[in-house]
């Protein structure tokens, strides 16, 4: 899913097209299909796809196992793009659909077959996902600043069953019965886990749901300077906002109507397109202070440094110090905006070519 990424999208798709996963379909006689979703665009997005995909078509060497096309799509967003492929472009026939956004590298050359063979071994699991990686921590040198960064890093990965939404693998049979509310901002992988891990709102949740995919590994670039940090951030408290808000709402809901989510969330937004931006508005109007925007908002960071082991407690306090202060000044930039808009807020960072940091080859 790409939303002006001319600067970047040459790199990923070189990383793409790089993975072992096409010459082991065409040793199957099996194929894939792969889309561009460029979304609301203004820049060279699409033609930048377009005519990658038509020279990698003619050139890769296992071309026949793959079919690859862009999408354009005039209404930005990214739950529209994620809807938009599930639901019309994606072929009825598929067993597994993979969603990537337009800005990472693949750093194990078999990521994308890990993720499908992940699911077909386990066969109660209903997601896959890998390890990510930013690019900071390949660096020689690292700063002050990228060793919080780092450390932060470390703390959300004691998260039980989480996964990043910059690349994942469903069940078609799953996704299908999902759709993402036109106004969910970020945190879209936060709303897939929720409804995954508890068989649609209507069980415990259950964390196996989500399998890791022991040969997938990407690399991100890393929010460092001080404005990209708290712009990311807060599209982050805006993002846990909205996806506790829609949450609350559908566990309100009968079971039926939660079991058939897909259909629930289309038939909400036939009847009123604005169904979902008025939850939002009725949420923070009756939200009194900054840090009542979804619960655990003062806790989480010290929860993650908790289920840290031995001398690590330690070593990452300050980092989850820093990260309090950080989420404390963007709840309240959150609080700010949605007092005044509650449509998606999604910031351009300032960007760094993926490729020019030493060691990010896939292997």
């Amino acid at each position: 899913m790409a939303w002006n990424e001319e600067d970047v999208l040459r790199a990923t798709l070189e990383s793409l097209f790089r993975q072992s996963v096409f010459e082991k379909l065409e040793a199957r006689h099996r194929r894939c299909e792969i889309f561009c979703i460029a979304n609301g665009c203004t820049d060279r997005t699409v033609e930048v796809a377009r005519d990658y995909f038509t020279r990698i078509s003619e050139e890769h060497l296992h071309s026949n196992a793959f079919t690859a096309r862009v999408v354009e799509i005039e209404e930005p967003g990214r739950s529209n793009a994620w809807n938009r492929f599930v639901h019309d472009f994606s072929a009825p026939e598929a067993k597994f659909i993979c969603l990537m956004d337009a800005d990472i590298l693949f750093h194990e050359r078999d990521t994308l077959i890990s993720l499908v063979e992940t699911l077909e071994i386990d066969s109660h699991a209903w997601v896959s996902a890998g390890r990510h990686f930013k690019d900071i921590a390949f660096k020689k040198h690292k700063s002050l600043r990228d060793r919080i960064s780092l450390a932060t890093s470390v703390m959300t990965g004691t998260i039980e069953g989480g996964f990043s939404g910059q690349l994942y693998c469903l069940r078609a049979s799953v996704v299908r019965n999902i759709r993402l509310p036109r106004d969910l901002a970020a945190n879209d992988d936060g709303f897939l886990k929720a409804v995954i891990c508890t068989d649609f709102l209507t069980g415990e949740l259950d964390t196996t749901r989500i399998a890791h995919a022991p040969q997938a590994a990407i690399v991100y670039e890393a929010y460092v300077t001080l404005r990209d940090v708290l712009n990311n951030q807060k599209r982050q408290m805006i993002g846990q906002t909205t996806v506790h808000v829609l949450l609350e709402y559908l566990k309100s809901l009968p079971v039926d109507s939660r079991r058939r989510l897909a259909d629930t969330i289309k038939t909400a937004e036939r009847q009123d397109p604005e169904w979902f931006r008025k939850l939002n508005e009725k949420h923070i109007g009756a939200t009194r202070f900054f840090w009542q925007l979804f619960p655990g908002i003062l806790t989480f960071r010290f929860k993650r440094l908790g289920k840290l082991r031995g001398f690590r407690k330690i070593t990452h306090a300050p980092a989850a110090l820093v990260g309090f202060v950080v989420t404390l000044i963007s709840c309240w930039r959150a609080f700010r905006y949605l007092k005044s808009d509650t449509s998606p807020y999604w910031p351009k960072p300032t960007r760094q070519p993926l490729l020019n940091t030493p060691g990010l080859e896939a292997k």
